[in-house]
């Protein structure tokens, strides 16, 4: 008697655990990954309507991470956002520049980015996005207009001379074409920022890769793909809670019997 009242508590248990541990999860899929701005340098502390962002970011000022002002620096040369010069190797084609512009648009402003934001201990942000699936026509077309404008490094987050208070070659690096130093549309998306990026195999509408680009007077298709990717990551947590729980649950019938 003992013993099947056991089993049966145990059975209850794990019963109360999964509705627990599935209301759990989905709350925290809303609350933690949806709808959020990162903790970094420029990001405003929740999302919420900018009706003025400037130009490339005007797409965002339904629901924006960024103000008006980061909006305005975003579209200009060596901002006050991190004093980066876009021409460190000689003038940037003025439609490469446009995908750079816009990367900082959604990086500043996406709302929709949680379910890629991660900790890091780094003197200017608590905060980054790592492998964003970005939607593959998205990084060709990127990677296709900037063939012809030339840099020194395959990874922009790092290793620069910063001695004059913006970025320049390091020394004994060579300014070469994007397509020689990114040659691939990947190399390019993937490498550039430390692996924000991880170019999808999704096209842009399948509602499971990020936009960089998308019309201002549409809804933003990023919130779909955001609560796709919010929702699997639950589900991955739940599937681990019942593993655990059921190998607990087996062990200690094994003893029990």
């Amino acid at each position: 008697m003992a013993q099947q009242m056991t089993i049966q508590l145990l059975l209850l248990l794990v019963g109360v655990a999964a509705v627990v541990g599935t209301r759990d999860r989905t709350h925290r899929a809303r609350t933690e990954l949806l709808n959020v701005c990162m903790d970094a340098k420029h990001h405003k502390e929740k999302p919420g309507p900018e009706d003025n962002l400037h130009r490339q970011c005007s797409p965002w000022k339904k629901n924006a991470c960024c103000s008006v002002n980061t909006s305005q620096e975003a579209h200009k040369d060596n901002s006050y956002l991190y004093n980066f010069n876009w021409d460190h190797c000689g003038m940037m084609q003025p439609i490469c520049k446009q995908h750079f512009i816009q990367d900082t648009c959604l990086y500043e402003c996406s709302p929709n980015l949680g379910p890629w934001i991660q900790q890091v201990d780094q003197s200017w942000r608590k905060e980054r996005v790592l492998n964003v699936p970005l939607c593959k026509e998205d990084c060709e077309h990127w990677w296709e207009d900037c063939r012809t404008s030339y840099t020194c490094k395959s990874n922009w987050h790092k290793g620069w001379n910063w001695t004059s208070g913006t970025n320049h070659c390091p020394v004994k690096t060579t300014c070469r074409p994007f397509h020689i130093v990114f040659p691939t549309p990947a190399a390019l998306c993937n490498e550039i920022w430390s692996h924000s990026y991880e170019v999808s195999n999704y096209s842009r509408g399948s509602g499971r890769c990020i936009q960089m680009w998308f019309d201002p007077n549409q809804d933003n298709p990023n919130e779909k793909v955001a609560r796709f990717y919010a929702a699997a990551m639950s589900g991955a947590g739940l599937h681990g809670a019942w593993a655990s729980l059921f190998s607990l649950t087996l062990m200690l019938l094994l003893l029990l019997c």
